[in-house]
């Protein structure tokens, strides 16, 4: 970074709102995905296949040790990639929240716990939500300050990774973008039975990965990574434990079954090699 470049200084808004969001996830992801291995579908809206909600449940806690460190970050072009792909999935659930409102079991009715959790998540998406908004526009009215070379170290992406990190983040953006518009369409393609809140809030998900993934090409700065190298292995673990405990419920012999585990492959990948590019200069 040139010694006269300019940066915004981190708003205490953002850390806070990334462990308030890690806690939640976490909580939330447990429920959601535990239930979903042992084969219940546990989630806010009504569900053809528990590994609908289970997913989105391993998104959370996938994400948790990324959103804990980006807690711990005192400069906002190291937590900058993780906070917006943050955002895009807060923003994005609770939206999903309110065009599938008929699909809620606080509208359906049925168990007193799944109506209890679905009332919960509305309310609480709806908070972070707003929390998420504030932090945002807490974090864009800081006027950018000069920021001396030496304090955030530089540590290029490796130029033969960038083109299979374009291809990574594209293919989840573009799959995303997909459930997310047309989930009628685009649904019919996840290798088990979801309904249309399922789709989209999967889509979300990809949508945010697919951004993070492409923004770390903007970044081409490991030391500006840090959170998000958690994030992405994460995702891709509790990912890829959910799909191994329902495995008998899963139609491998589909193209995008073949490509989920070959991106959700990418994203560990990924992850861990950014971690270890990283080690280096950290103990430099």
């Amino acid at each position: 970074m040139a010694a006269d470049a300019r940066e915004r200084e981190l708003a205490a808004a953002v850390p806070l709102l990334a462990q308030v969001v890690a806690t939640v996830s976490v909580l939330t992801g447990l429920a959601m995905a535990g239930a979903g291995a042992t084969g219940h579908a546990f989630g806010p809206w009504v569900s053809p296949n528990p590994l609908g909600p289970a997913m989105i449940g391993a998104g959370m806690l996938g994400v948790a040790p990324g959103l804990l460190a980006l807690s711990r970050t005192r400069s906002w072009p190291q937590a900058r990639t993780l906070t917006l792909s943050t955002a895009i999935v807060l923003l994005g659930l609770f939206a999903v929240t309110l065009l599938n409102a008929g699909s809620l079991h606080l509208a359906r009715g049925g168990s007193i716990v799944l109506v209890l959790f679905s009332l919960g998540w509305v309310g609480v998406t709806g908070l972070l939500a707003l929390l998420t908004l504030v932090a945002l526009v807490a974090q864009y009215r800081k006027q950018p300050t000069p920021v001396a070379a030496s304090e955030v170290p530089a540590v290029p992406l490796p130029a033969l990774a960038k083109p299979a990190l374009a291809l990574l983040g594209s293919a989840w953006f573009g799959i995303g973008a997909g459930l997310l518009v047309l989930p009628g369409f685009w649904g019919a393609f996840v290798p088990w039975e979801v309904s249309r809140a399922d789709a989209q809030a999967l889509g979300v998900w990809a949508l945010a990965l697919g951004a993070g993934v492409l923004a770390s090409l903007a970044e081409d700065d490991l030391a500006r990574l840090r959170p998000a190298l958690l994030a992405l292995p994460g995702v891709a673990v509790a990912t890829g434990l959910l799909l191994a405990a329902r495995a008998a419920h899963v139609h491998w012999s589909t193209g995008p079954a073949l490509a989920l585990l070959a991106m959700t492959a990418g994203l560990l990948v990924a992850g861990l090699t950014g971690r270890l590019l990283l080690r280096p200069a950290s103990v430099a």
